[in-house]
This record gives C-alpha cells, sequence and structure tokens, in this order.
C-alpha cells in the first residue's frame, strides 16, 4: 500500500466510514509501517504522513491530544476493542509507537551502551530496638520477633507479620520502618492481615502491634493498600499533613515529598480524606469522603475530588508497568525514582507538550527513552547514573 491509498484510508478511518475490510488494511499498515520504520527509518517519510493525518483528523482526536501532545502507547490488546478516536490517536503517532512485547525496540547505540536497569524488590527493614535488616539480602523464612509477633519474609519479595495465637494482643509503642529506595519495591502484610505495597523510594511507619481501637501508619512517597475490615478499629495513613480514614478497603496514596499534591484514589470501600492537620474533628480541618474511582488531590492551596480517574494509569507501578498520560517533567520523575537516577535537563521542558505510552516496567531504561525519543521532540544520552535530556 502506498502513502497515498494510506492516507485516503486513514481519512475514512478517522471519520467513521470505513468498511470492516478498509479498518483491517488500515490497522496492517500501521504495523508494517512500525516495523519498517524500526528497520530503516529514512524509508519514510513519517513526519508529512503524520501531518496530512492532522489535517485530515482535525477536532475528532481525543480533546486531551493537541498539536502538543503525541500517543506513544503500545497495545495489548487488538486495536478493534478501541474506539475509532482512540486508533485515530494511534495512527496519528506512527513517529513515536512502540508495540507492547510484540516488536523490538532498538535505542540508540549510545543508550544501550550505558544502559540501566530497572529496579526489583529491594527494601530496608528497621526494627524497633534500631537494628537493621537488608530484606534484599536476608534469607528467606523468620527474620525476628517482636511482642508476640514473628516477622518472615517469602520469596515472592513479602515481608508478614504474623501473631502468635496466645498473644496479649495489648497495644504497644514501639514502631517498625520499613524502606523501599530509589530503584525498590516491597510488599508487607501487617499484623491484622493488611497488606502494603510500597511504590520506590517510599517509606511506611508501623506498631509492632495494633491497639485495639485504631490501626495507625505514616507513609512517605507511594503505596498502595487492601485494608483488612474491621468496623471495630479504623485504620488511618498519616502522609504528608494528611489523614485518610478507613474501615476495610482498597486505596492508593502518592505523597512523595518532591511532589507538590498528595493524591488518594479509592478502588473500593469507602474512605475519609482530611487535610491541614490529623484530626477531622477538630474545627477548621477540612475533611472529604471518597466514592470508588474518585481521587482526592490535597495541596497547600485547595482540596479537591476528581471524579474521572483512570484508574489503569494510578495502579500501572503495582501492577508491573509505566503508563504514561502527562509531561515530561512528571514523566523523568517516575523513571528517576524507579531507576535509580538523577535527570538533568539542557533546557525547560514544556509543560504543555504530553506524551501517552506504556511499557513495561521490567524494561531496561534505554527502551523507556527511546520510546519516548521516538516522537522526534526530545532526546536522551546516558553519563553513569545521569540522564541528560536534550532538545
Amino acid at each position: 500500500m502506498n502513502k497515498e491509498q494510506a492516507t485516503e484510508l486513514i481519512k475514512k478511518y478517522t471519520e467513521g466510514i470505513a468498511s470492516q475490510e478498509e479498518m483491517r488494511l488500515v490497522e496492517n499498515w500501521f504495523v508494517q509501517q512500525s516495523e519498517i520504520q524500526q528497520q530503516d527509518p529514512e524509508d519514510i517519510d513519517y513526519l508529512n504522513v503524520k501531518h496530512q493525518m492532522w489535517l485530515n483528523i482535525d477536532q475528532q482526536t481525543e480533546p486531551t491530544l493537541t498539536e502538543h501532545s503525541l500517543d506513544i502507547r503500545p497495545k495489548r490488546n487488538s486495536f478493534l476493542s478501541y474506539s475509532i478516536a482512540a486508533a485515530a490517536v494511534l495512527v496519528i503517532a506512527v513517529t513515536a509507537v512502540l508495540f507492547y512485547g510484540n516488536h523490538k525496540n532498538v535505542a540508540t547505540p549510545q543508550l544501550v551502551k550505558n544502559d540501566i536497569n530497572p529496579g526489583k524488590n529491594k527494601a530496608v527493614l528497621t526494627l524497633s530496638d534500631g537494628r537493621k535488616i537488608s530484606l534484599t539480602d536476608a534469607i528467606n523464612g523468620q527474620l525476628a520477633q517482636q511482642e508476640g509477633v514473628t516477622i518472615s519474609k517469602t520469596a515472592k519479595g513479602q515481608l508478614i507479620y504474623q501473631t502468635a495465637p496466645n498473644a496479649s494482643g495489648k497495644s504497644t509503642s514501639e514502631y517498625n520502618t520499613i524502606e523501599a529506595p530509589r530503584g525498590g519495591q516491597w510488599q508487607v502484610i501487617l499484623p491484622d492481615g493488611s497488606k502494603v505495597f510500597l511504590n520506590a523510594s517510599s517509606t511506611l511507619k508501623y506498631p509492632v502491634s495494633f491497639a485495639a481501637k485504631e490501626r495507625k501508619v505514616e507513609l512517605t512517597g507511594e503505596a498502595y493498600f487492601e485494608v483488612f475490615h474491621n468496623k471495630k478499629s479504623p485504620f488511618r495513613v498519616i502522609a504528608k499533613g494528611q489523614m485518610v480514614e478507613v474501615l476495610g478497603t482498597h486505596f492508593n496514596i502518592m505523597s512523595y515529598a518532591d511532589e507538590k499534591t498528595v493524591k488518594t484514589t479509592l478502588l473500593s470501600g469507602s474512605v475519609k480524606v482530611s487535610a491541614n492537620g490529623m484530626n477531622s474533628s477538630k474545627p477548621g480541618v477540612e475533611s472529604l469522603i471518597l466514592k470508588p474511582g474518585e481521587q482526592a488531590q490535597v495541596s497547600p492551596e485547595r482540596m479537591k475530588v476528581i471524579t474521572d480517574v483512570d484508574l489503569e494509569d494510578v495502579l500501572a507501578w503495582k501492577n508491573g508497568y509505566f503508563k504514561f498520560n502527562d509531561n515530561l517533567q512528571s514523566i523523568m520523575a517516575k523513571v528517576s525514582r524507579w531507576y535509580d537516577v538523577e535527570v538533568v535537563y539542557e533546557t525547560p521542558p514544556d509543560p504543555d507538550f504530553k506524551f501517552r505510552g506504556e511499557i513495561s516496567r521490567d524494561k531496561n531504561i534505554s527502551e523507556l527513552l527511546n520510546m519516548l525519543d521516538y516522537t522526534g521532540n526530545v532526546h536522551f544520552k546516558i553519563e553513569g547514573r545521569r540522564i541528560i535530556v536534550k532538545k
């Protein structure tokens, strides 16, 4: 299929008037062009094709994707499972597509030569008596005993707290801390059975055993919680000046020190988010109740609820991949934490230019950077553990 035929079919495709056979031809052409680009990018004038596609599609694409946006999403499912508009966006971005797992991502020699491995299960446990245990290096099995609680490590990268049957059940003032450093992640099963998934550069502080009337932990960074239901003992998370209170539910909190906004996203159940303090019963403290699928955003200036949250985007890190739908600075902040690298910009990035894409967190950094590089709007250089971002 030549470029003129492809352009005409793309026009019909994006206008929603293509037949099933024509849709199949466009989709097959798209895959073929992606393969050819990876073999010899100079064989195709992609910029001209992309420009023509923009003229054809005009305002029919998703409103968040403007002329300053490029879609680099690899697809794990058939194109036919997506709307015409979404498919059109995919075709627009022929210069910036990486197919997930089916096509080889050929990075530049400089990136490959200085490649950096992805993060892994890595954490340090600090016991209440000050002892530090590297969970990365510790053998599987029992690590310690405290207050009638046995602490064990599993082969799956979990830290499990189990209360002995004859334990007193009394609360304790002793706290343990688990830290997943930059380039690390870990899972914790707390004494009450609640599960916590820690993202890179995150710390969780929690008591060796919970009080009867309250289960309280402190979070720095990002974590996904699956809280064991106990209506007699609310579960409270203190994170960067806000408190999240639940009885039993699934939710995600992102509260990194270098992020201006604390984001609490509810997957199921109900949570109460209080800002400007730790106790929502005090006068002047703002609080709200989240419903499943909503996100509370708390910053020094305000507190608001977002109702149209992309839950897949929020939980991408927990599910083992990056899902980008933001500007370069936000994307590189996530990359910096997971790959434990410093990011340096030669010139300030355009905050209005958004990238959209997905890639496994198991990939080396060269593949991720090369995916972003496909847009032609940004380039990278690796120097040790520094990523230089260039125009």
